[in-house]
């Protein structure tokens, strides 16, 4: 019987980060076939790796490598993954895109810059991708969420897919600012997924966001958003995991 399980490489257990002064473990999910091919692949970067496929993670994971396997057994195998762990205590405050917040000024500008300027580099040069910005793709939840909304909304040069889960839009309202004014010049895919018992807070941020967004949408040609609400949804890896791989089939293979 064959194995669908993606290839799970440690690209390194303290890959620098140069821009924040700091080292972290980044990961590659490969296909299961990457090295029976000579094909090139889409990619999606995604946040907070220590608890996208790892079991025992305190808070548990996203259960992402299963949520691979099942895809490939449906045909849909075409991505890498490149996972990066969060900074741990650093962690609010590396994800944090504003230098005025309510948790204070944070470092994702720098973090954002880090992703484009050596990690995605590396990958381009490491792995077969496909390196252009339509299948580039970034995602994570919470915090994770929010700097990758972030990342998406200001560099869509490089960012053309966007999985956005539960971000913590009430940390920064500006967030919605830079929604009201995003414009991509080009195909640009954004699924915002929420669950409406996070929070009382959580689905009215987002319903917000989603109204700066879409306000001039008919101005907007490129852009292509879809918003999921889980009315059962809690704020937790367990639901993530879940809508992983819908979002997966709606970014990449829709």
């Amino acid at each position: 019987m064959e194995d669908f399980r993606p290839i799970i490489r440690v690209i390194e257990e303290d890959y620098e980060i140069p821009q924040l002064g700091k080292h972290r473990r980044i990961s590659a999910l490969l296909p299961y076939d990457y090295e029976k091919t000579d094909k090139t692949y889409p990619v999606l970067y995604m946040q907070d790796g220590q608890n996208l496929f790892n079991p025992n993670a305190p808070f548990g994971d996203w259960g992402i490598d299963k949520s691979i396997s099942s895809l490939a057994k449906q045909g849909m195998n075409d991505l890498i993954i490149i996972a990066i762990d969060h900074g741990e205590k650093e962690r609010i405050k590396e994800y944090l895109p504003f230098k005025d917040t309510r948790l204070g000024p944070g470092d994702g500008d720098r973090y954002v810059e880090f992703m484009i300027k050596k990690l995605k580099p590396y990958v381009d040069r490491t792995f077969r991708v496909k390196s252009d910005r339509l299948n580039t793709g970034i995602g994570g939840s919470s915090m994770g969420g929010l700097i990758s909304l972030y990342a998406g909304l200001t560099q869509s040069d490089h960012f053309a897919k966007l999985m956005v889960f539960s971000p913590s839009l009430w940390i920064s309202p500006i967030i919605h600012e830079h929604g009201l004014h995003f414009s991509p010049s080009a195909p640009t895919y954004l699924y915002l997924y929420a669950g409406a018992k996070e929070s009382k807070f959580h689905i009215p941020n987002v319903e917000r966001f989603k109204s700066a967004l879409l306000k001039e949408k008919q101005s907007y040609p490129n852009l292509n958003f879809k918003l999921s609400i889980n009315d059962h949804g809690e704020h937790n890896e367990y639901f993530w995991g879940q809508e992983f791989p819908k979002a997966v089939k709606w970014l990449y293979y829709n």
